[in-house]
């Protein structure tokens, strides 16, 4: 009932109507193939003894209504209006799995973007809890599994219907002969839950395990490359790969075997008992069967088509027990409503004013400890202190990252909050220490955007002073860069986060300790070229060292997360 009470949750209303109709689709297919059952013995009987078209009364009602002259003629009739009725019901077999496909692996592209929707818009303070892999490898692969999951509840609800049909047909021809079966047939699928099922389940934890392992060595490796390699630990790596990769081979090796061992266990027991049922009416009667083969026949072909049912619900059930975690995974992740922001328009005429703000990322343990600061328009402020005393912090609170525990943030009289604070965003331009650029050429990674504007790309490249360097030696502003910049120095690297603060002309321009990386000619000379682009912009620059600062028209110190001297 938890699977079910949380793919409630996941899927949308409209999804839910598919599946209604996908219900209705199912009984009518079951329908459908308990009819191609139960047709079969009255031909095999009329076709053996052309006189019992004279004694059924059903075949006698056919043959006089539509005026067959001859047996012969009813009988082949018949045998051709069979042959059309099982193509028609390959094709809607056939039609009813493609929709059934279609609507569970349609569910992917949903899930996965409803997970990447749910990272993108969460809390930036949430956000910097998660590990990067492990989102990937939740959009990737468990978005993908939990289709499976959907697949595999679909297919035993198609099923299910199927076997109830079939069983009382079966119960209907020998309710005894029926029992029997079903007596032998459910003891053995029992036997197979315990012992299969829960390995099954067993492996489908050490699925996710592995797979998260494996997601999290490769991410690691490639970010830190250029340490392994001078470290020569390639082997140690390897080594680590090799566990997670085999260990996650390893489950679904597990999964995939014990689901093929329900099938051939129960129609070896299935089929068994109808040669023991045969065995024992022989033996009773001292003759041949004849008598009894009708019968006999539509347990057989009934068994022939309830053991793929019986197999398939067993099979679907294991499946959901081996993606079970991806479930898990999913609900979990889509649980928590996206911050919704409001993009109301707020201006920056005269000042930004922290009033009485407090924060802390644990309870009881305070960042940041009624922090008061007014920042004039076109002021340029140095905000210095050690590691550790909320200097970062305080940044994000001023440029809308984070909301303060405590206090209130003033834009003129304008309060920020979440009717206005997508516009605040939108008029900072920041400059972080730790720079990641895309894959990609410069002008992609300066634009952030599709359609990107060469003229002002340009522009903002010769204002951080690089663009007469790319034109000189490399392409221009086509340049590739390489994965996060590993193609450029820190220095190039910095003054291309530079020309990104500066592309959409912000009002703000915010370093957060963008330069601390850097040697002290080359932080000077970029400092020089700062303060000279933000000459009209209001300026907030976090530094460790105040040599960085000197430019600045105050400086505002904090430590253990208090201002102590302005």
């Amino acid at each position: 009932m938890k699977i079910l009470a949380k793919l409630n949750f996941l899927l949308l209303k409209q999804d839910k109507k598919v599946l209604l109709l996908l219900l209705f689709f199912s009984i009518l297919i079951s329908i459908i193939e308990t009819i191609g059952i139960g047709i079969i013995m009255p031909f095999i009987s009329v076709a053996s003894d052309f006189t019992k078209i004279d004694t059924n009364y059903y075949l006698a009602f056919f043959y006089h209504l539509f005026g067959f002259k001859t047996h012969l003629n009813f009988v082949v009739i018949f045998g051709i209006l069979l042959i059309i009725f099982y193509i028609f019901r390959a094709i809607l077999n056939l039609s009813y799995f493609y929709a059934l496909n279609r609507f569970s692996q349609g569910r992917y592209h949903l899930l996965a973007y409803r997970l990447f929707e749910n990272y993108m818009g969460m809390e930036y303070k949430n956000f910097i809890d998660k590990n990067s892999s492990h989102m990937a490898k939740n959009i990737i692969n468990e978005a993908n599994n939990l289709v499976q999951l959907i697949s595999a509840v679909l297919f035993m609800m198609s099923e299910v219907f199927v076997l109830i049909l079939i069983y009382s047909m079966l119960l209907y021809v020998n309710w005894k002969m029926t029992l029997l079966l079903t007596f032998f047939l459910g003891i053995n699928v029992i036997l197979l839950k315990i012992f299969i099922s829960t390995k099954i389940k067993k492996a489908g934890i050490q699925r996710e395990k592995f797979q998260q392992k494996f997601y999290e060595i490769i991410h690691k490796s490639f970010g830190n490359f250029k340490i392994i390699k001078l470290k020569s630990k390639d082997k140690e790596v390897l080594e680590q790969f090799n566990d997670a990769s085999y260990g996650f081979a390893l489950s679904n090796i597990k999964n995939q075997t014990l689901s093929q061992f329900p099938r051939l266990f129960l129609e070896m027991i299935g089929f068994s008992l109808v040669a023991i049922i045969v065995v024992y009416l022989v033996l009773k009667y001292h003759t041949d069967i004849k008598a009894a083969l009708p019968v006999l026949m539509v347990f057989v072909v009934g068994l022939y088509r309830l053991m793929p049912s019986v197999n398939r619900i067993f099979s679907s059930y294991n499946q959901i027990l081996f993606y079970n975690q991806a479930l898990n995974i999913i609900h979990n992740e889509l649980i928590y409503e996206p911050e919704e922001l409001g993009d109301e328009k707020i201006e920056l005429q005269k000042e930004i004013k922290l009033q009485n703000i407090s924060f802390s990322y644990l309870q009881n343990k305070p960042i940041l400890k009624d922090i008061n600061l007014t920042i004039k328009k076109g002021e340029k402020i140095g905000i210095a202190g050690s590691s550790g005393s909320g200097k970062s912090t305080l940044i994000d609170i001023i440029i809308g990252l984070y909301k303060p525990e405590f206090g209130k943030i003033y834009i003129d009289k304008t309060l920020l909050n979440e009717q206005n604070i997508k516009n605040w965003r939108k008029k900072i331009g920041y400059i972080p220490q730790n720079i990641y650029l895309q894959d990609g050429n410069i002008a992609e990674n300066v634009a952030l955007s599709k359609e990107i504007d060469e003229k002002r790309v340009k522009k903002v490249l010769k204002q951080a002073n690089i663009l007469e360097f790319l034109e000189a030696r490399h392409k221009g502003i086509y340049t590739e860069v390489g994965e996060n910049g590993i193609k450029l120095s820190g220095g190039q690297k910095q003054r291309i986060a530079i020309a990104r603060a500066l592309y959409d002309n912000p009002e703000v321009l915010v370093l957060d300790e963008a330069t601390s990386a850097l040697d002290n000619e080359i932080e000077k000379k970029i400092m020089q070229e700062i303060y000279k682009i933000g000459k009209d912009k209001t300026l907030i620059i976090v530094a460790h060292r105040l040599s960085t600062l000197d430019g600045c028209d105050r400086i505002v110190e904090l430590e253990n997360g208090e201002i102590v001297e302005k």
